[in-house]
């Protein structure tokens, strides 16, 4: 116990703290937003981690850190502890730098699917062998209802989404791809069943319980926190709505961060189920597909409302 509370006995740890309960973050960001050294900033990671209140997840050559409350004493305090963090020092600049790091990866995101909206189908294909597993994801998705695509693109999978579901809405925060999508939703001669709206995927333009059915398909990946996506998404699902979620299995290659804007290396079925149940989802069912020595993986994910999560 002295030793825990010797570990929160510091000023720069408890920020650290504080901003890592907003999400995960590398020593590079962490640098920005503190407006510290790195060897100073790795020094207090250090010890948070090796007392077990961080967790680091490698994905190529960069670590992310997360916080990690686990079961023992710093669980139980915790609470009491994270209320109190508001008041601490340093609490308007650091609001500010961890709105700068997240703006900043919303706005390279957005410049380059900007830039690559006309050709961003054939990168991808060619960029990263994937399996068919198109047929498998429109199988997941219930009849009826509103469904919301997030991270439409070019529009390619909402022909047939369209024909699952009473009203259909496309959502992209790339102008760009918006564009396109419309193009693709007029070429399918599908105008009075879909439509296509520019937005953000953790601000989505939907009131509570307005959405059946949400779809995301290879997006996940693109999202600055992810967890801030889900608990969007809990909101806007109603309480018999399905989320169907197409990724990336984890993998180790670093290149897809300049070559496809990807802010996440894909993720693994332990971290997704640990975010969905954070977020008041629950997963239903779980499959990954491909070859792992001539394909990228892929999984497919069903997660509905848990029952107690709106109580």
């Amino acid at each position: 116990m002295l030793s825990l509370f010797k570990v929160l006995a510091d000023s720069t740890r408890l920020r650290l703290l504080r901003i890592l309960r907003q999400g995960d973050f590398t020593v590079q960001d962490l640098m920005q937003i503190l407006n510290m050294g790195q060897s100073r900033i790795s020094r207090h990671l250090k010890i948070l981690s090796e007392a077990g209140l961080l967790r680091v997840e490698k994905q190529g050559t960069w670590h992310y850190y997360r916080l990690s409350p686990g079961e023992g004493l710093f669980n139980d305090i915790w609470p009491f502890v994270e209320t109190r963090l508001v008041e601490h020092v340093g609490q308007e600049p650091d609001a500010a730098g961890v709105l700068q790091v997240m703006a900043e990866r919303r706005r390279r995101s957005q410049e380059f699917f900007n830039h690559h909206a006309r050709d961003w189908d054939t990168m991808h294909v060619e960029l990263l062998s994937l399996p068919d597993y198109r047929g498998g994801l429109i199988d997941l998705l219930p009849e009826g209802g509103l469904l919301v695509e997030i991270g439409a693109g070019t529009g390619t999978l909402l022909p047939l989404l369209a024909g699952k579901a009473a009203r259909t809405v496309g959502l992209d925060h790339s102008p760009s791809m918006v564009a396109l999508a419309r193009e693709t939703i007029t070429q399918n001669q599908i105008a009075d069943q879909v439509e296509i709206r520019l937005a953000e995927m953790n601000h989505l333009p939907f009131a509570d319980g307005e959405v059946s059915t949400v779809v995301m398909n290879q997006v996940l990946h693109h999202a600055e926190r992810p967890v801030e996506v889900l608990k969007e998404i809990c909101r806007v699902l109603e309480h018999q709505g399905v989320l169907v979620l197409a990724d990336l299995v984890r993998h180790q290659h670093d290149w897809v961060r300049q070559r496809l804007a990807d802010q996440w290396l894909g993720f693994t079925r332990d971290e997704l189920q640990s975010w969905l149940a954070e977020t008041g989802l629950l997963m239903k069912t779980y499959h990954e597909l491909g070859d792992p020595a001539s394909q990228q993986p892929v999984f497919l994910l069903s997660a509905g409302v848990a029952n107690d999560s709106r109580n």
